[in-house]
């Protein structure tokens, strides 16, 4: 059980670096938006050479890589919706247990057939050489797609290291705050 806590310490970290990088995303989303807002009101210049639909099309890409990149660090960091109505009269054993089941049943199958068929989304888009539906867009459209399967990916690892660390809790080999974290308790 070590080694797998030593593995899903590693994704984990891997998990944070992706997460840093989607906050940056993030300042770079609102950043994006000041500058489209101060363009279109104060009429001040577009930076870069831009046109509207480039920077208002940069704006759904930053806000893809931002969900793409800190979807699997939010994961693991329990920031995710829960209905604890039920969950709360759980005992610990009886929360591992459920957590393990919708991780292998719903979260690793939904990462696997998303990483599946936004890989061939993604694939078609750079083969056709798709870029935006507006003349004046961005092109390179496979790019924002990939995130996509990024994301799967992303989540696909999530869902390793979150199982990992509840099969812990469920052996009893953590600590309590450790479970506490692995729980979202």
């Amino acid at each position: 059980m070590h080694t797998m806590l030593a593995w899903s310490a590693r994704i984990d970290r891997v998990l944070s670096i992706a997460g840093r990088i989607g906050a940056w995303c993030g300042m770079l989303l609102v950043f994006a938006v000041c500058i489209d807002v101060a363009t279109r009101y104060l009429g001040l210049p577009k930076p870069f050479g831009w046109n509207a639909t480039q920077l208002q099309e940069s704006e759904y890409w930053l806000h893809t890589f931002l969900f793409a990149l800190m979807i699997g660090w939010a994961y693991v960091r329990q920031a995710h919706v829960r209905i604890d109505l039920f969950r709360e009269l759980m005992t610990t054993r009886t929360k591992c247990l459920f957590e393990m089941a919708g991780i292998v049943l719903f979260l690793a199958t939904y990462s696997v057939f998303g990483v599946w068929y936004c890989y061939e989304y993604a694939l078609a888009s750079y083969l056709s050489g798709e870029a935006s539906k507006a003349t004046v867009g961005l092109t390179h459209i496979w790019i924002v797609k990939s995130a996509l399967v990024v994301m799967f990916l992303l989540m696909g690892l999530a869902a390793v290291s979150q199982f990992i660390k509840v099969l812990a809790v469920f052996r009893g080999e953590l600590s309590a705050d450790m479970t506490a974290a692995a729980l979202g308790s």
